[in-house]
């Protein structure tokens, strides 16, 4: 059983079938960490700006993560703008991901922005306006996203109340404005739009979410591009790599849309792991070899579906918060002291 379990997951772990369109990472806290002191290194410890640490180590997308009104404005619009200059800058294409939220949006939290409306009519104008003049605005600054993800883990719903899956209607038509309103703005040329749920692995979760939003009449299949999943091994042992791989085969097959594993890490340390880990990833070490090994199994089952085409590894250079929300003590793919791990070069593998 266990020499099974092991060939399962180096046959998993193996080269890639295809190279991938988007092989990327979310760098949001950056600046963060930037304005704290960090200075980072590449792989050889030389002191590199880490836009270059990422192209150089074979990264060719960036994530960001963009807030309406956040405290202090981190995460805001002209915080992002800034950001995706310097990706721009340094050769590197760029994801924006909207939470419609002043803090936090995930499958626990989706809070309406401050100041926003709460009737369906209204909140529906609000969010078309927004993302029209977010997007007008990035292309005003020299930015054209490649992908553009209208809410972030929206298993739930997202603007809550009333967009929650007590009205899957409500849903639709908040998605459908805020697709409009990127479709509309002066972007050229047009990013994908993504849709962007937890638990990829879970094929009952993504079936039933779609199924239901779907059937409502507002959000047609023409208003998105991308169906985006969240992909992470340490909450529960049923995310093995084989069920991502059949959730995301059962997707293309009945949607067609290209997917995206939109999130996923891998611990460099994780001595006290709150649950067990997949049984097909049990093989794997927790360290930099263990990094580069999973992200090799995950790009290598999103290469095999088709209109699979892209892999992000969730804020690997925020090394003041390197846990990364798991009960283990570090998925950062850098040194406390601002290293680059040997893992990071993995990405010219995928």
């Amino acid at each position: 059983m266990l020499l099974s379990a092991l060939s399962a997951v180096l046959s998993l772990a193996g080269s890639a079938t295809a190279a991938l369109t988007y092989k990327g990472v979310d760098w949001s806290s950056v600046p963060v960490e930037e304005k704290a002191g960090v200075s980072y290194k590449n792989v050889n410890g030389a002191a590199q700006s880490i836009e270059h640490i990422f192209r150089d180590s074979g990264v060719n997308t960036v994530r960001q993560r963009v807030w309406v009104n956040p405290s202090g404005g981190t995460y805001n619009l002209a915080y992002n703008i800034n950001l995706a200059k310097r990706a721009k800058n340094a050769g590197l294409g760029v994801y924006i991901d909207f939470h419609f939220s002043d803090t936090w949006a995930d499958p626990a939290h989706q809070a309406i922005p401050s100041g926003w409306p709460t009737a369906i009519d209204d909140l529906a104008w609000k969010l078309y306006n927004y993302t029209f003049d977010a997007s007008n605005q990035f292309h005003d600054n020299g930015v054209q996203p490649a992908i553009i993800s209208i809410g972030n883990e929206i298993t739930g719903g997202l603007l809550w109340p009333t967009g929650g899956t007590s009205s899957w209607y409500n849903i639709a038509r908040l998605l459908h404005s805020a697709s409009a309103g990127i479709r509309d703005s002066r972007l050229n040329p047009k990013p994908k739009i993504m849709i962007h749920l937890d638990n990829g692995w879970n094929w009952d979760t993504q079936n039933w979410w779609y199924t239901n939003v779907l059937k409502q009449g507002p959000l047609v299949s023409s208003d998105f591009d991308m169906m985006g999943v969240s992909f992470y091994p340490f909450y529960t042992p049923s995310a093995t790599l084989s069920s991502l791989k059949s959730s995301l085969t059962n997707m293309a097959n009945r949607w067609g849309k290209e997917l995206v594993v939109a999130e996923t890490d891998w611990p460099s340390s994780c001595p006290n792991p709150a649950y067990a880990f997949p049984s097909d990833a049990k093989n794997i070490p927790f360290n930099a070899a263990g990094q580069s090994q999973w992200i090799k199994a995950v790009a290598n089952v999103v290469a095999s579906v088709p209109k699979g085409k892209g892999l992000f590894y969730w804020e690997p250079a925020w090394i003041h918060n390197a846990n990364l929300g798991s009960s283990c003590a570090s998925n950062s793919m850098f040194s406390n002291s601002g290293q680059a791990l040997s893992s990071l070069s993995v990405f010219h593998n995928i």
